[in-house]
């Protein structure tokens, strides 16, 4: 199940369960979780991609572990709203995961989630190495505690 945004998953949601966070590259798919208060997005690990079937499988793998009600995956929107290339294809992958899965999945806007990520990684005076080998994952947390805090929002309304 495809839910256009946040409010919508709310809308499916139980009052508690983990949520996971996604961060979808070309190469790598980070990947982030919550508590099942889903107060704190923790990020978790990196994917190397090779081909959809082996991705899935991997997501799954961490899906069924840690007993995921939702992903929210990042929409790579441009700077003026738009979506190009990148959302289209990041959208195709929400497709076809919704074919192999029945948790539902939603979008949230990660402009600039990447950036954030580095910032903090710099702040933190993580090595270039280490950067490298977490960004894509802390990009997912950033993500998914934006989402997180979207959904707390919801409730207290």
């Amino acid at each position: 199940m495809i839910l256009d945004d946040v409010p919508a998953l709310a809308t499916v949601l139980g009052p508690f369960g983990a949520v996971a966070g996604l961060d979808l590259g070309t190469k790598t798919i980070g990947v982030a979780v919550s508590d099942t208060m889903r107060s704190v997005a923790t990020p978790l690990e990196t994917i190397r991609r090779t081909k959809f079937t082996n991705d899935a499988e991997a997501l799954e793998a961490i899906l069924n572990k840690r007993d995921i009600k939702a992903i929210v995956l990042g929409l790579p929107l441009n700077m003026d709203g738009s979506e190009g290339p990148r959302a289209q294809s990041t959208r195709a992958f929400a497709r076809n995961m919704a074919r192999r899965i029945d948790t539902p999945i939603t979008f949230w806007d990660e402009r600039l989630s990447t950036v954030a990520a580095e910032q903090a990684l710099l702040q933190a005076d993580t090595s270039r190495k280490r950067r490298a080998e977490v960004i894509d994952h802390v990009a997912a947390g950033y993500i998914l505690q934006g989402a997180l805090d979207r959904l707390r929002h919801i409730g207290a309304t």
